[in-house]
Parts: structure tokens; C-alpha cells; sequence
């Protein structure tokens, strides 16, 4: 019987590339989104493959739990089990925290954190009750390096790092594995989706230009890098996998704390005094 994997943020980039990865190891797959035609047109392109793999599609919003709770159920009842969960579906922001709303920190922070505590709420009783599976968290390097003019996006990833960490303590002897991704940014419809705040309109826009320019450059990672590093993860049950240039990033910081803040401030603040 092929193992199953259920992927939120299914329809683009990542976790698009996550599902035509597993479907060519010999999963099955449960995809979820919140724009169906997009979902239905990324299925499309793993059956496309040729694996006669089972692909299940379903629309979610995974601020909404009763919506979290459907796609699950939705999935038990369609396959049975459900082996893997991998939780990816995100928001990146930048800009300047004074210029974030209420309502700007409670979107970033309910999709990027909330969302994989549904996920995870969710499905937990069925790996409890198995005995086995495995969660993959998406977080990033801001969830593990504090970059100025980020400060929304890396809150939320640093509790999903918590969340990670505290989970794998907690559930590793109960023959749940949980593993940490941690990319750093990556060449990907990101933009399409990004929340920028600024000083005015021509800050903003300077911040959508300035993450464009940075996702261009040929060495940044591209989606299928972290791909490879959630099957990395699965097969190998590692607890954490940093992705490419995000070694780096993290070996600085730690190296050089102060210089790496400094450098960052240099390079983001654009007209932030």
C-alpha cells in the first residue's frame, strides 16, 4: 500500500514541487490551497507525471480550523492513513513594525503559525492512535536569525521553530517524527502573496523591487532545493535540515551577531530613518 502525504500551500512553489517530488517516490497525495483552480491545475500536473498516483484535492484556508478539520477528515476518509504532513502553506511580510496594522500581524501570524497548529491539532490523534508519523514544519532562517524590518514574519516563524523543537521533545518517543525546514529566501511566487509595509507607497514599492532583485539572483534557492530537503527529512527522519545559503546565514550570525543586525539594517531600512 503506497504511504499517503497530506501538503497545505499545495498549488505553488514549494509545496507544488514537494508533491511532484513524493509523487515520483511513490506517494500518494492530499493537496490543499485556498484558490481551487490553481490546486486543480497543480494535481493536474503530478498525474501529468504518469505515476498513477492518488491525488486528492482539497480547497482550505488554514486560518479556519472547522476548514483544517474538514481537509483532514476529508483525507482519512478518501485514504484510510495519512503518513506525512507537511506544513507549508505561508505569507512572507516585510517592512517597517511601526507601519504593520493589528490586522497585518493576525494574517502573517494565523496563516504561518496557527494554520500548522490546525494542521497538526487535527491530525495528531490519528498518528497517536498509529503509533507513527511524521510532521514536516516550513519554517526559515528568520526563525532562527532576528532580521530587522521582518519582525512580524519572524515572529511567526520563530514560534513555529519553538513549536517544532517542543514537539519533536515531546512526541519522538511516541514514534512521531518531527522535522524543522529552513530555507533561506527563495526564488518563488512568494511576491505574488507578500505583505510589504513602508513609509509611503514608493517605500513599498522600493521593498517589492528590493525582494524581487534579491529572489532573481541565479544562486538563491529555488523551490524544488526545498523539496529535496523535506524528502531529505522524511526518508532520513532528521529533526532539522537547513537549506543551502541558510547555513551560512545562521554561521554568521552566530559568528558575528552585532554585524550581521548592523548589515541588515543597512541593507532594509530603504526610507526608514
Amino acid at each position: 500500500m503506497s504511504p499517503t502525504i497530506l501538503i497545505t500551500g499545495a498549488s505553488q512553489g514549494i509545496g507544488k514541487q514537494t508533491a511532484l517530488l513524493f509523487a515520483r517516490k511513490g506517494y500518494n497525495l492530499v493537496l490543499a490551497a485556498r484558490r481551487p483552480e490553481v490546486l486543480e491545475a497543480a494535481a493536474q500536473e503530478v498525474k501529468n507525471l504518469g505515476y498513477n498516483n492518488d491525488v486528492l484535492t482539497v480547497s482550505c484556508d488554514v486560518r479556519d480550523p472547522e476548514q483544517v478539520k474538514t481537509l483532514v477528515n476529508k483525507a482519512l476518509a478518501h485514504f484510510g492513513t495519512i503518513d506525512v504532513l507537511v506544513n507549508n502553506a505561508g505569507i512572507f511580510a516585510t517592512g517597517t513594525v511601526e507601519d504593520f496594522s493589528l490586522d497585518d500581524w493576525h494574517q502573517i501570524i494565523d496563516t504561518n503559525l496557527w494554520g500548522y497548529i490546525h494542521t497538526i491539532n487535527a491530525l495528531l490523534p490519528h498518528f497517536l492512535e498509529r503509533g507513527k508519523g511524521t510532521i514536516v514544519n516550513l519554517s526559515s532562517i528568520g526563525g532562527k536569525v532576528p532580521t530587522p524590518y521582518m519582525a512580524a514574519y519572524c515572529t511567526s516563524k520563530f514560534a513555529v521553530t519553538g513549536l517544532t523543537e517542543a514537539l519533536q521533545a515531546e512526541l519522538k518517543p511516541k514514534g512521531i517524527q518531527v522535522c524543522g525546514i529552513y530555507p533561506n529566501l527563495i526564488a518563488s511566487s512568494l511576491l505574488e502573496r507578500a505583505i510589504f509595509r513602508g513609509k509611503d507607497e514608493e517605500d513599498m514599492r522600493k521593498r517589492r523591487e528590493q525582494l524581487g532583485q534579491i529572489t532573481n539572483v541565479p544562486v538563491v534557492e529555488k523551490p524544488k532545493d526545498v523539496a529535496n530537503a523535506i524528502w531529505d527529512a522524511v526518508s532520513n527522519q532528521k529533526s532539522e535540515v537547513m537549506v543551502g545559503s541558510a547555513n551560512v546565514s545562521q554561521g554568521l550570525y552566530r559568528l558575528l551577531p552585532g554585524f550581521v543586525q548592523w548589515a541588515s539594517r543597512q541593507a532594509l531600512k530603504n526610507k526608514d530613518a
